[in-house]
């Protein structure tokens, strides 16, 4: 039989309001990155096999048909990045979350966004398993790296943090940490800074557990609206932007100041799915400005 054996595709895009952010060793601010997950238990007990393998030097995959022998022809993909079933957690995060927080504190905005079918592998890739260091995913990973990059800064820089968290539903815009998240939020543009939402909440934080606290009410706020709408988790995007604001004492005694933000998405599935050709065996995440 064959195995649905998942590949995690993500893609990485950081760019400077201006100009092209040099994320690595070329230009290129579009970073498309592939996860392949073992089998579970379930796979291996109804005697499914992999019919896709991993060349994580050559960022390439290589698919064969099930009809086809373990030597038998494949297709190849290649990637800037791919990872085999024995991927770890963190070597994940410093490869392609890592970089992107980084330029969040030189100023520039990253987003990170999955989406995939269930039992892809999407949410232990993104989230993991966070009572277990080693298990712990992107969003976890990154929320400790934010504040453990501002425990390191010298006593000159001074930083803010702090979040805020929508919901995007049939084209309309909720607060998920406001007070009424039944109320509809306008979507603005400004010549100074850009896209923004009106009247969205930000909450300040100082720490990664209550970067996480503000995260969990979200996603509680979210729940309790999927139960009074048909396939609503379904079919809703969710942005839960961290903006890190950064100011620093130069010599000449005046004071330098910089905004990065960091979006992290969740994507609506079913409409998706609808809208690309794409394998029951993919799961993509993204990463944008």
């Amino acid at each position: 039989m064959l195995s649905q054996t998942t590949v995690d595709v993500m893609i990485a895009h950081t760019m400077e309001i201006d100009k092209r952010i040099d994320m690595s060793s070329d230009s290129e601010n579009v970073k498309v990155c592939v996860r392949c997950r073992p089998m579970n238990e379930k796979e291996e007990q109804q005697n499914f096999f992999t019919v896709v393998k991993v060349d994580e030097e050559a960022g390439a995959v290589h698919l064969r048909s099930p009809d086809e022998s373990e030597d038998g022809p494949t297709k190849m993909f290649t990637f800037d990045y791919a990872f085999g079933m024995g991927s770890k957690q963190l070597d994940i995060f410093n490869k392609i979350a890592r970089p992107i927080i980084e330029k969040v504190f030189e100023g520039y905005n990253g987003t990170i966004f999955a989406y995939g079918q269930t039992g892809t592998g999407k949410t232990f890739t993104m989230e993991g398993v966070r009572s277990v260091p080693a298990l712990r995913g992107i969003i976890p990973n990154s929320f400790a790296h934010i504040f453990g990059r501002i425990a390191k800064a010298d006593s000159k820089t001074r930083f803010l943090v702090h979040v805020s968290y929508l919901e995007i539903y049939n084209e309309e815009v909720r607060d998920l940490l406001g007070k009424n998240q039944q109320t509809k939020l306008d979507v603005k543009e400004r010549p100074d800074c850009g896209v923004y939402v009106k009247d969205l909440s930000t909450v300040m934080v100082h720490s990664p557990n209550e970067m996480e606290k503000v995260m969990c009410l979200g996603n509680k706020n979210r729940s309790t609206a999927a139960t009074n709408m048909n396939e609503h988790s379904s079919r809703s995007h969710a942005i839960f932007t961290v903006t890190v604001e950064c100011c620093e004492l130069l010599e000449s005694g005046k004071e330098t100041l910089r905004q990065g933000k960091l979006h992290l998405v969740d994507l609506a599935v079913s409409i998706i799915f609808k809208r690309i050709a794409i394998f029951p065996f993919i799961n993509i995440c993204w990463f944008f400005p």
